[in-house]
């Protein structure tokens, strides 16, 4: 992949999968593989063991990778694909429905 068009901190929606239709912020992305974590979605059961930073373990809920093609960016309430223009001599994104400049 050659530039990443979802960054940390977006808001997204899902187009597939189990939680269709959801919005959530983006934690992380994981460039290499096409995975992200967004914020309350895809939620997983772990058994953890106990360690330093959970000293009795058990079982615990969190977010599970999903694959960046099946999320959207949303701007202004709606899923807009994104692509790259140049201004001032800058690559910036820009949403493709209304032609903003995201940042």
């Amino acid at each position: 992949m050659a530039t990443c068009k979802i960054k940390k901190g977006d808001t997204v929606k899902v187009i597939a999968g189990k939680d269709k239709d959801r919005e959530g912020k983006v934690l992380s992305v994981d460039f290499k593989n096409g995975k992200v974590l967004v914020e309350g979605i895809n939620m997983i059961t772990k058994h953890e063991r106990p360690s330093a930073m959970n000293a009795n373990g058990g079982i615990v809920q969190k977010e599970a990778p999903l694959d960046i093609s099946n999320v959207m960016y949303i701007h202004k309430g709606k899923a807009t694909r994104i692509g790259f223009d140049f201004k001032d001599g800058k690559k910036v994104r820009v949403a493709k429905s209304t032609g903003d400049v995201i940042d």
